[in-house]
């Protein structure tokens, strides 16, 4: 059978077999060498892109940087300049993989990676997608990402899925006839797996529920499902599997980085210290100790083409007290950095907290199909949903008492029905937002 996966790859200029070579001797170097490996290889990026890179070196400025923990932490703001003027002296645009950010988080910029780089992630990916039986070159894949709206743009990407082994559906119209359709694709096609965002995939398996339907059942090549770039609760995460009748597998990633966790077949969210070197910061930008929650930095190891040195992604969470050089765990993922909430009293309030008390309230009347929250002013939050009917007198109460009761008494929320909640352009459900400076 032809590998079309790898054929793409290796037309586009990514060089696979010299990747997983590379990789194979990274994975193969042993877990009592492992830090000392990881830290030379810190110092060789950072080396140089100090000798190759002037953005870089104009980023440094006068700081001292003895130690790796002097560096300066590098935010999306600080990127956001033209992509020339941030590639390394050997780098040109022609000869780098180009992307950019959907800025779901309110900072998008263009981004560049070398293509060995590029190869290596992609070697990585499919190195652990293997851990869940994917194979990419075999295994069709149900996606549910955006898509262009242009036809052109439209026809590239179906082509693109083509080589790639998947089938891409529209997430932009969640409307029950749409679904249908969903379902009956399942029906007709032999998908072995499910990826997509969170929002997306979890509506799709609560009109399975309504219509008592297991995926599975009418998809029986069906094996597994990952779900990625955005929150997944744990009621969702048993819904999905009751609903697919698979494993769900949460991955964390970052499009201008690379994989960051996946979660193996044991349910150990595993990070990517093959490619990346993942660090937990304080408010301060100190590393945190195991176990304690902070701001999510990331080092790419091998992106020569531009450098992503101590990059803040722009989320939080914690590293399990049993992470090894080798094998880090991430303990959990609690949002981004800017989800949070600051109420009249001064208390502060992760986004989390709404997401958690909201969905509960709705999810229980199984009425509210979507919903976003926002902060209008410190005493002031707006609920826009997408619901079979509107909300009841008694369902309404329900969630006044339920703000007062885990957050505090006094505040005011409007409740706003809408037919369609907006996405990014890439489809990407922010569920929280603040409007209040703080």
């Amino acid at each position: 059978m032809l590998n079309l996966f790898d054929l793409s790859l290796l037309v586009n200029g990514f060089p696979m077999a010299k990747a997983r070579k590379k990789l194979a001797a990274i994975v193969g170097i042993s877990e009592d060498k492992y830090a000392q490996f990881t830290d030379d290889v810190k110092k060789e990026i950072l080396e140089y892109h100090l000798a190759n890179n002037p953005f870089y070196k104009e980023f440094i400025g006068n700081r001292v940087t003895n130690t790796w923990t002097d560096l300066p932490v590098m935010q999306k703001k600080d990127l956001q300049r033209p992509l020339a003027e941030r590639l390394s002296n050997d780098f040109t645009i022609k000869n780098v993989y180009i992307n950019k950010t959907s800025g779901s988080s309110g900072a998008p910029f263009v981004f560049a990676k070398d293509k060995e780089y590029h190869a290596l992630i992609w070697a990585n990916i499919m190195r652990k997608m293997h851990w869940h039986g994917v194979n990419y070159n075999k295994s069709w894949q149900a996606r549910f990402y955006g898509m262009p709206v242009d036809f052109l743009g439209k026809t590239k990407v179906r082509i693109k899925d083509f080589l790639s082994h998947r089938f891409r559906f529209n997430i932009f119209d969640s409307s029950d006839q749409a679904l249908e359709k969903v379902v009956e694709k399942f029906r007709n096609k032999k998908f072995y797996y499910i990826n997509g965002y969170t929002s997306s995939i979890v509506l799709l398996a609560k009109f399975l529920q309504r219509k008592e339907i297991i995926l599975k059942n009418i998809c029986p090549t069906l094996r597994v499902c990952v779900v990625t770039s955005e929150m997944l609760f744990a009621d969702d995460k048993i819904l999905l599997e009751e609903q697919f009748g698979v494993p769900v597998i949460n991955e964390y990633g970052s499009a201008e980085l690379d994989i960051i966790a996946l979660e193996d077949p044991e349910g150990k969210w595993l990070v990517n210290a093959e490619t990346v070197f993942v660090e937990i910061l304080d408010d301060d930008n100190n590393p945190v100790p195991l176990g304690e929650e902070g701001k999510i930095v990331v080092t790419a190891l091998y992106n020569k083409a531009h450098p992503m040195i101590r990059y803040e992604v722009g989320d939080r969470g914690a590293l399990s007290e049993n992470s090894t050089a080798k094998y880090p765990i991430l303990k959990k993922l609690t949002g981004r950095t800017n989800d949070i909430a600051i109420l009249p009293s001064g208390k502060i309030a992760s986004g989390m907290t709404f997401y958690s008390i909201t969905k509960k309230l709705f999810d229980d009347e199984g009425n509210v199909k979507e919903f976003v929250i926002v902060q209008l002013k410190p005493n002031t939050f707006e609920i826009i949903y997408t619901s079979d009917n509107p909300l009841t007198t008694t369902e309404t109460e329900n969630i006044k008492s339920a703000f007062s009761a885990f957050l505090e008494p006094g505040l005011t929320l409007i409740l706003n029905r809408k037919k369609t909640l907006e996405r990014s352009s890439a489809g990407k459900l922010k569920q929280f937002t603040s409007e209040v400076i703080s």
